[in-house]
């Protein structure tokens, strides 16, 4: 994958009227935190981090570009508004390519359109799993084959992708379920000489004249 890049500017801006006015010109207000660093403001193009959002997700290494100087960091959080479609703010983690970190990945369930068991139901309990690793190994997802499983059979966090790779920690117990395949609980139908004919329904007219007989 290409590297991707955000052009941001170091922001003096502090205060909520001057933060404000941020926003107003299409500019999100952010800051780079990191172990052992001080932090750092920064302020970008909303449009641009909108792009690398959808690109990056929360989980891939991105290049920060605060006014010609590259950090390599994580989007860690944001906030949007809870009715405008705007970003507020949000915080990078700054990485160190040598040492481990915490993120969290999206669970994928392989092969659920293949699913052989008709009719049945798949149950998913988690949507992300945290792992530990260096940078360089972080996964873009934590996969889970389902297209085998039969009515009552389940897949648990040891069953995933990654569980097999050395180089990446899941941190969750390997018996924690995932996923599982259930049956369908039919609606009961009601019994035969239980439905009404539509003809057997009186009609509003029908019931009118009936009352004022």
């Amino acid at each position: 994958m290409a590297e991707l890049v955000l052009q941001a500017q170091n922001r003096e801006a502090n205060g909520k009227n001057k933060v404000n006015k941020l926003r107003n010109e299409e500019l999100i207000p952010g800051v780079v935190y990191g172990k052992d660093e001080e932090n750092i403001n920064v302020q970008f193009s909303s449009r641009d981090f909108e792009i690398i959002l959808r690109q990056a997700g929360t989980s891939t290494i991105i290049s920060l570009d605060i006014d010609g100087d590259k950090k390599d960091v994580l989007i860690k959080d944001f906030q949007i508004h809870s009715f405008k479609n705007q970003y507020l703010h949000v915080d990078f983690q700054a990485i160190n390519q040598n040492e481990k970190i915490r993120v969290t990945v999206p669970v994928v369930l392989v092969g659920r359109d293949d699913i052989r068991v008709e009719p049945s139901v798949l149950v998913q309990n988690i949507d992300e799993i945290e792992v530990e690793c260096l940078p360089k190994y972080i996964p873009q997802t934590a996969e889970i084959e389902v297209s085998d499983l039969e009515i009552g059979e389940n897949k648990t966090v040891a069953d995933f992708d990654i569980a097999k790779d050395e180089n990446i920690t899941i941190l969750a117990e390997e018996d924690e379920v995932v996923c599982s395949l259930q049956e369908v609980n039919e609606e009961e139908l009601p019994e035969e000489g239980e439905e009404q004919e539509a003809a057997d329904v009186p009609t509003v007219e029908e019931t009118e004249s009936t009352v004022e007989e």
